[in-house]
């Protein structure tokens, strides 16, 4: 086959004249064996590629989780330091109003009878056992309480629940005009 000079096709590099082995621009091309080898070298060279590329990702998810185990365990500690000072503070608070309701049971006693009284006892020492209760178990503890008791009881709980929002809520708003009015 001769050689045309023709200028190649836009995006052609070479024409390759394979009875030859002679391309259009003059180098030699490969046989058809010389061909099948540097192949079956590209195909090795190619799952070589592929094989370090998937260690390469791998290595790179490993080192993800590690990074996200570890940013859960700060946040998960973080949420129990959290829940604990939280935890203190309803005591405190539940502490305060045990004395409070006893303080007020002996004034109950002198206005409106000692029977009257005796309800405001009982209701202290409820809130006082509630304290106690709080105060001997541990965050973990009071989280599974409280995963039970929705389990046992969706629609109480989910009543508490809108009765706590209903109440934080209101005393959110009074802090607020409380806020406004200063």
């Amino acid at each position: 086959m001769a050689r045309s000079k023709q200028p190649l096709p836009e995006g052609t590099d070479a024409i390759l004249d394979t009875d030859a082995g002679i391309t259009q621009d003059g180098a030699e091309t490969l046989s058809p064996s010389e061909g099948k080898a540097a192949s079956a070298k590209l195909g090795g060279a190619k799952s070589a590629m592929k094989t370090r590329a998937r260690a390469a990702l791998k290595s790179i998810g490993d080192e993800v989780g590690k990074e996200a185990a570890d940013i859960k365990k700060q946040a998960s500690g973080k949420a129990r330091e959290l829940a604990s000072q939280g935890k203190e503070k309803a005591v405190s608070t539940l502490d305060g109003a045990t004395s409070l309701i006893d303080d007020a049971a002996g004034a109950i006693d002198s206005k409106l009878g000692e029977q009257y009284g005796d309800y405001a006892r009982k209701a202290s020492e409820a809130v006082a056992s509630i304290a106690a209760s709080l105060r001997t178990k541990e965050v973990e503890d009071l989280i599974e309480d409280a995963r039970s008791f929705v389990k046992k009881s969706p629609a109480v709980a989910i009543g508490a629940a809108i009765a706590v929002g209903f109440v934080v809520s209101r005393l959110v708003k009074a802090g607020a005009d409380e806020d406004g009015k200063a």
